[in-house]
């Protein structure tokens, strides 16, 4: 199942590193989240990526173009760097299409520019490409499937500890509780879509907004409730949050191929 993945936006909340470099291609660990949410989809056995590009899409080109993937794996190099023997099992073969989809464009409109690449598939993934979790996408896209709704999405946790207050007319405070009490739910940016997603599409619209009510209006979008881990990359903050996590060998976004068949 291809996998689009919106690359092209400009981080505008972690200005300190995505004025250098584009915001998938901020590292975590020894690799870009672009690469991590890669690694995830490919061990449930996608392997074929449409990345939209944007802000600084010679960036993400270069790396792509240039990519090895003995850099990430244990390897054995000899005749002075020329021959390089990976050890172990080789990293699946991926296909990657490149699109440059302009630098102003929203998600929406990024998705109608690689509509082309996609329209013929029943059913694709989408993601921000901001973002890590250990959702079941598998599992996700049965649920879509067995629904015959035209768009999911993960639905998750707000990351931030906040408190509610329940108060009447009076201003007297009947309860307070933690969000993570409540029934409150954000969008993951984990998407399944049918091909059908391009008929609620209309020129200049944002994704999440104009086309997702128009599916609630037909009752055709579900959310997937997952409460497992999910973490994004808004602010450096949470870049801190999941370094430290890679750092101390806890990344459960890694699923390998054996547990996510």
């Amino acid at each position: 199942m291809k996998v689009v993945l919106f690359c092209g936006g400009l981080g505008t909340r972690i200005r300190d590193y995505s004025e250098a470099i584009p915001k998938p291609m901020i590292p975590v660990g020894h690799q870009p989240i672009l690469l991590h949410i890669m690694q995830y989809y490919s061990n449930f056995g996608h392997r074929d990526f449409v990345l939209c590009l944007g802000y600084k899409a010679n960036v993400i080109r270069e790396y792509f173009r240039d990519f090895d993937p003995s850099a990430y794996s244990d390897c054995i190099i000899s005749e002075f760097g020329k021959k390089v023997e990976v050890l172990g099992p080789r990293p699946p073969d991926w296909r990657i299409s490149l699109v440059d989809t302009g630098i102003w464009r929203n998600i929406g409109q990024r998705l109608m520019a690689v509509k082309h690449l996609v329209e013929n598939e029943e059913y694709f993934l989408a993601n921000y490409s901001d973002g890590l979790t250990d959702a079941p996408i598998l599992e996700m896209i049965d649920r879509l499937k067995k629904s015959g709704a035209v768009g999911l999405f993960v639905a998750v946790r707000p990351p931030f500890n906040f408190h509610l207050a329940e108060f009447g007319d009076d201003g007297l405070v009947n309860r307070m509780r933690s969000n993570q009490q409540s029934d409150i739910w954000i969008n993951g940016g984990y998407f399944v879509f049918s091909n059908k997603i391009f008929d609620y599409i209309q020129d200049g619209d944002e994704l999440v907004l104009e086309p997702f009510n128009r599916l609630i209006a037909e009752r055709r979008l579900i959310a997937f409730k997952h409460d497992g881990f999910w973490r994004a990359m808004d602010t450096l903050q949470d870049k801190r949050v999941l370094e430290e996590m890679v750092e101390k060998g806890s990344m459960p976004w890694r699923i390998h191929s054996n547990a996510a068949e």
